[in-house]
């Protein structure tokens, strides 16, 4: 899967993944640190990759509705520190099928996972 880790999750996370097999790369590595969400937005989906993020603007389905994009993990941890946040995601990448993701709205909590994918029943 190509992966972009937004500024607000730990750079360990992007090797983690990587060991895992992902194509990972950060918004600080692309130099792209402390832009406008939009910018984010942009460089994600002009490199078609899922963006993994904390941020809560990226919280609104109907703004990022499944199907219109290549993907959203929005992490939503109790006490978000840099290990805690490494292992929950690391956990998921490692126990879900997260290729069936893409083009999803996925969201993560401590304890719950809720994947939101586009509409396809007809």
């Amino acid at each position: 899967m190509k992966i972009k880790l937004d500024e607000n999750l730990p750079v360990r996370l992007a090797r983690a993944l990587e060991k895992l097999g992902h194509d990972t790369d950060t918004i600080p590595e692309e130099g792209l640190a402390g832009r406008s969400d939009l910018q984010v937005w942009g460089a994600a989906q002009e490199a078609e990759r899922f963006l993994i993020t904390q941020d809560l603007d990226f919280s609104d389905t109907r703004r990022f509705t499944p199907g219109t994009h290549h993907g959203i993990l929005l992490v939503r941890l109790r006490d978000p520190g840099r290990n805690a946040l490494l292992k929950r995601v690391h956990g998921l990448f490692q126990t879900e099928a997260v290729e069936n993701w893409k083009r999803c709205f996925v969201v993560v909590t401590d304890r719950k996972l809720r994947v939101r994918c586009p509409n396809t029943s007809g």
